[in-house]
């Protein structure tokens, strides 16, 4: 039976859809800040590629996954195709592409750098040390990416210790960030250290810290800087250390560099919008909101949104049915680091109950019932999905 699509059934609010055939293939995933209006696209206008018609001729199902914005819909939709690669996406499939970060590598003579993020599940083949590719799409390449394996003198990894800022929905402010950084602290950005300055010294862009142009110790100190500044603030902590800096530049008549800082400023006011569904940490977790009928359940393998899905609770409504979910679903299937709930009734008979036998040196399963922050925004973030899931359910 070929598909019926009906527009009420999606919502006017932003977040991905994913196309499947009427085997459950997933076709393709896409994004849009108005999923209703989008999808409506595909069934109430002259399709012209045929690829695009072949598409729409063996959806047998649309899923969607609601998020808070434009941005996080972007870096969902961008996490999904790299890790089920669906036969009609043809962007964002491979693992250099998409949505990059800024990282500061653990090197002796630390450079700044743009870092593709493998996205892959963990224990992937190839998932671990994959190599990042250089960002050429405005600099030419003259803002490498870290490159996992070989020497520690020529390549970085997060594993090394290096620092990450990101990632970045907007290439154009990640771009900006780069030249402000290029321009005020100058730090190297070769993979591999020259023996000469190369022309990024020359036009002001580099401090020539390989050929002695600047000491490693005020090298260190610009690095300290640029990592205070990126990494161990908010991006208003930022925009306002650059005001500062602009207003040190007027004070001391150097109208030039304050204009430029001023040039700089606006860009990155045009930052985009928060987002929880792409975030930097190691721990893996699962968000469980417990419904009246039934629980959301979202995968968030080392801060990136993975999957949500719909459950039902077998022994009805209850802190006592929500207890029994999760010990019968982690006892079936390995637990994560950590479960957010937003109910629970014994939190220790749970840890208890999913405690491996001759595993007491292993850190204890964290679960958090949270009340504020990021965490109980993507609880909100499954409620959100949970209701409009159980709406469309009833009709």
């Amino acid at each position: 039976m070929a598909f019926v699509f009906i527009a009420g059934d999606y919502p006017e609010k932003p977040g991905c859809y994913l196309m499947h055939d009427a085997a459950g293939r997933l076709l393709y995933v896409g994004k849009s800040k108005n999923l209703r209006s989008r999808l409506r696209s595909y069934f109430h206008s002259n399709l012209k590629s045929k690829r695009l018609q072949e598409l729409v001729e063996n959806i047998g199902r649309i899923d969607v996954l609601l998020v808070n914005n434009e941005t996080e819909s972007l870096l969902l939709e961008n996490n999904l195709i790299k890790i089920h690669k669906p036969p009609y996406n043809r962007a964002l499939k491979r693992d250099n592409s998409g949505y990059a970060y800024l990282m500061l590598t653990d090197e002796r003579i630390p450079r700044l750098a743009v870092y593709y993020r493998d996205r892959r599940e963990p224990g992937a083949e190839g998932a671990a040390g994959k190599a990042a590719s250089p960002d050429s799409s405005r600099h030419g390449g003259e803002f490498p990416a870290a490159i996992a394996g070989g020497s520690a003198a020529q390549n970085a990894s997060p594993a090394q210790g290096a620092k990450r800022f990101g990632p970045f929905a907007s290439a154009r402010f990640r771009n900006e960030l780069l030249e402000f950084i290029a321009d005020h602290y100058k730090l190297r950005s070769c993979t591999k250290l020259p023996r000469r300055a190369c022309l990024l010294y020359h036009i002001g862009k580099c401090s020539g810290i390989c050929e002695g142009h600047i000491s490693e110790r005020d090298y260190a100190e610009d690095v300290r800087q640029v990592s205070e500044l990126l990494f161990d603030g908010s991006k208003d902590a930022l925009i306002a250390r650059m005001y500062a800096q602009m207003t040190e530049y007027a004070e001391g008549l150097k109208f030039e560099k304050a204009q430029n800082m001023l040039n700089h400023i606006r860009n990155l006011e045009k930052t985009p919008e928060k987002q929880i569904v792409d975030r930097e940490t190691t721990v893996n977790q699962e968000v469980l909101y417990f419904g009246e009928k039934g629980v959301m359940v979202a995968k968030v393998q080392e801060g990136m949104l993975r999957e949500l899905q719909l459950h039902e609770l077998e022994l009805g409504f209850g802190e006592a049915a929500c207890d029994s979910f999760m010990i019968r679903r982690y006892r079936e299937q390995n637990c994560p680091d950590e479960l957010i709930v937003n109910r629970i009734g014994d939190a220790g008979a749970v840890r208890r109950a999913l405690r491996r036998p001759g595993s007491r040196s292993a850190a204890p399963l964290v679960i958090t019932q949270p009340k504020r922050g990021l965490k109980h925004s993507l609880l909100q973030l499954c409620k959100e999905n949970y209701e409009f899931r159980l709406g469309r359910a009833k009709e």
